[in-house]
């Protein structure tokens, strides 16, 4: 058989449309880790300040605002009271309370959402206080738990969570050899996948609580639920990208949940220290939505967690609709062209 015989059966044209639909997926893997986590800088980040004498305030926010790159997004905040319960509602991520009688300040953060972004702000709170004469004192709000390094324990978790979802539904389509589901199948699978949700949900938070690793704290249930949630949301959406597109839609779900999600799911650096157009697509990605409700669990009392949570349940509801419409009209199209004429 001649060599070009060969390579034509070695690699056939949907071969090689696969092979460079992976090379694609590479150098897409690279440009968006390294384009996301290669400079992380803080950028117009939330913060909040207080002082008694609202001239003084609103001097120490001017100059805030006019820092160079514009770190922070500052606006004047009623007392330190009012500050701490805004970081704990994650609506700003840190906050300077002026003591015009002394020369200390307060510099209030919350490492539990990110220790990369708390520490940059204490950089910025030190060198503006330093150019007065001035120092700062940090307070941690929401610290981070001492076994979670970097407060990565969370990001890492949902990753695992999401990792599961477009592995366990990518193996149900390639055991039936990228066969079309009929709407019985898809159901079937979609059944499974919940189970298995339920199961990586509560296993997920077994490891990383209490009773195993002790890395992240928080309430044992609602992370679970999370898990549940998460897993579920990536897998349905693999499901019906494969009825879609069959087995590319394997590599559709990798291009979605880790080259363009994990980046951009604020785990490695809060959003506010990622480039635009990361920090935009982040929160609307399982894989951040999934970090952030996971981080405001364990150190932010729960709060401020709905948009992602409707994010997550809008992928569920949608994977789970598509890979049963299109599943059920191919159904039909195929017992029409299957009935006599």
């Amino acid at each position: 058989m001649k060599f070009a015989d060969e390579f034509n059966n070695a690699v056939t044209p949907r071969a090689a449309l696969l092979v460079i639909g992976v090379l694609a997926l590479q150098l897409l893997f690279i440009a968006s880790y390294v384009g996301a986590l290669h400079n992380p800088k803080p950028k117009d980040v939330p913060f909040g300040v207080v002082a008694p004498v609202p001239a003084l305030a609103q001097q120490t926010t001017q100059q805030l605002n006019g820092l160079p790159s514009s770190p922070v997004d500052a606006r004047t905040v009623a007392d330190e009271r009012t500050a701490r319960q805004q970081i704990l509602n994650r609506d700003i991520d840190g906050a300077l309370v002026v003591d015009p009688r002394g020369t200390k300040d307060t510099l209030l953060v919350a490492s539990g959402g990110g220790t990369v972004l708390a520490t940059a702000l204490e950089t910025i709170a030190t060198e503006v206080d330093g150019v007065q004469k001035r120092t700062v004192r940090t307070v941690d709000v929401a610290p981070a738990s001492s076994q979670d390094f970097d407060g990565l324990s969370s990001f890492y978790l949902v990753v695992g969570w999401c990792v599961g979802g477009y592995l366990c539904a990518s193996i149900m389509s390639i055991s039936a050899g990228s066969k079309p589901a009929s709407p019985q199948r898809a159901a079937i699978r979609l059944g499974t996948m919940a189970l298995v949700s339920i199961a990586g949900g509560l296993g997920g938070a077994l490891i990383i609580g209490d009773s195993i690793l002790g890395a992240l704290p928080g309430s044992f249930w609602a992370l679970t639920g999370l898990g549940a949630l998460v897993t579920f949301a990536v897998g349905a959406i693999t499901l019906a990208l494969e009825e879609l597109t069959g087995i590319v839609g394997i590599g559709l779900a990798v291009l979605l949940i880790v080259v363009a999600g994990n980046p951009s799911a604020g785990g490695a650096f809060p959003l506010p220290m990622l480039p635009p157009f990361w920090q935009a697509i982040g929160p609307w990605l399982p894989p951040g939505a999934g970090t952030w409700v996971a981080r405001s669990i364990a150190y932010f009392k729960g709060n401020d967690v709905t948009r992602s949570l409707l994010v997550l349940s809008a992928w569920a509801v949608v994977g789970v609709a598509v890979t049963l419409l299109v599943s059920s009209l191919r159904e039909k199209k195929r017992n029409a062209a299957e009935a006599p004429l």
